[in-house]
């Protein structure tokens, strides 16, 4: 089953609509750079309102090693995301503060960011487009990746039954794909989750 990661949460309302979806990850944006962005003290509100089952994770751009550990420590995250320019030193402080799971995100435009991907010492790794900006990349240089990956950039409720279909990945991620004048609208991320689940169903 392909799982499904619902990113940039920031409102009470957008914690009833995945209560409600079940989606199995959400995701806290912490850099103050997105329009997104929310601080701890409103994720901890967010995260204490979300139901039992759905991880939490937490979206960083360079951020400081002890400001994610502390996220850890206080039970607002499950799981970091990383989004910045963070290398394998970094990883290796990170993992000196936490033994919780990461997620490094490589943004993708040719065979060597795929192979920069592979050679990751994250648990997890994410490929995206970009930045946030919505748009897709060229998935069929994705076919050459041999290990589980998110697969985020430009997805929506119409063109996500066809990634799961063509790529397979381990989980989906989307957020301005499911924004009606950014902000999180239920009738798409219901959608979403439709059409994710639609796919994996026709696969059982």
């Amino acid at each position: 089953m392909v799982r499904i990661k619902m990113c940039g949460l920031r409102r009470a309302e957008d914690i009833i609509a995945v209560n409600e979806l079940r989606p199995e990850y959400i995701g806290f944006v912490f850099f103050p750079g997105s329009k997104r962005h929310v601080s701890p003290e409103a994720a901890k509100t967010l995260r204490e309102k979300l139901a039992s089952g759905i991880r939490s994770v937490g979206v960083f751009v360079d951020e400081k090693p002890e400001t994610v550990a502390k996220l850890f420590s206080e039970g607002i995250i499950d799981m970091a995301q990383l989004h910045g320019h963070e290398d394998e030193a970094y990883i290796r402080c990170l993992r000196s503060l936490t033994d919780r799971p990461l997620i490094q995100a490589f943004r993708i435009g040719c065979t060597e960011d795929i192979q920069r991907a592979q050679a990751s010492t994250a648990e997890m790794i994410l490929l995206d487009a970009g930045a946030g900006d919505g748009k897709t990349f060229d998935w069929r240089l994705l076919h050459s990746v041999s290990r589980p990956y998110f697969l985020a950039g430009g997805l929506n409720p119409e063109n996500v039954s066809r990634a799961v279909e063509q790529l397979k990945p381990y989980a989906v991620d989307v957020s301005s794909g499911i924004e009606t004048d950014g902000f999180k609208d239920i009738l798409k991320m219901r959608a979403f989750i439709k059409a994710v689940r639609r796919e994996d169903l026709r696969h059982e």
